[in-house]
């Protein structure tokens, strides 16, 4: 019995985050920042690496200052990575697709703090990790926002946060 509850948990933890995630969607982008700062805090810097994961990617979104997005997307990577670098971790496959979209959030981030160079790098990291996604609608929409970048980037007089360029907002 105690181990289906601890079987648990890290569901129940997801769906919570998925809550305040659509409460973001909603337009409530303060009070989301608030309630996923309250669950980072709950979980830790040492906790589950895709509660992490998730956790920081959704952080993420709800910045208002592109450097604050940038450390949130990297925190997201660091999990993503220390997740699927362990082979027994069964939240790795889950890891693995969020990979491309990481990948993605950080090019964007580094188009729009202006370093076209590490965003070029993380496109391609971005591009290859998509291979892997399903031809459904996340990883269409995954790849419609790499394409998208790729012009981005490819237009080098359009300054960052142009047209084109991905939003999470």
């Amino acid at each position: 019995m105690t181990e289906r509850q601890e079987q648990a948990a890290p569901d129940a933890l997801l769906t919570r985050i998925g809550q305040v995630v659509m409460l973001h969607h909603a337009g409530d982008r303060e009070e989301a920042r608030h309630r996923l700062l309250g669950l980072w805090a709950e979980i830790g810097e040492d906790g589950d690496p895709l509660h992490r994961c998730t956790l920081a990617h959704y952080l993420a979104d709800t910045q208002d200052d592109p450097g604050d997005e940038l450390a949130w997307d990297l925190r997201a990577l660091t999990a993503a990575e220390e997740a699927g670098g362990t082979p027994a971790y069964d939240g790795a496959p889950a890891v693995r697709g969020l990979y491309p979209s990481l990948q993605l959030n950080l090019a964007a981030d580094y188009l729009r703090l202006g370093r076209p160079d590490a965003a070029r790098a993380h496109l391609d990291r971005a591009r290859g990790a998509a291979r892997t996604l399903a031809d459904d609608r996340y990883g269409e929409g995954v790849r419609a926002a790499i394409r998208r970048l790729e012009a981005q980037l490819g237009e080098g007089g359009t300054p960052p946060g142009g047209p084109g360029l991905p939003r999470r907002r």
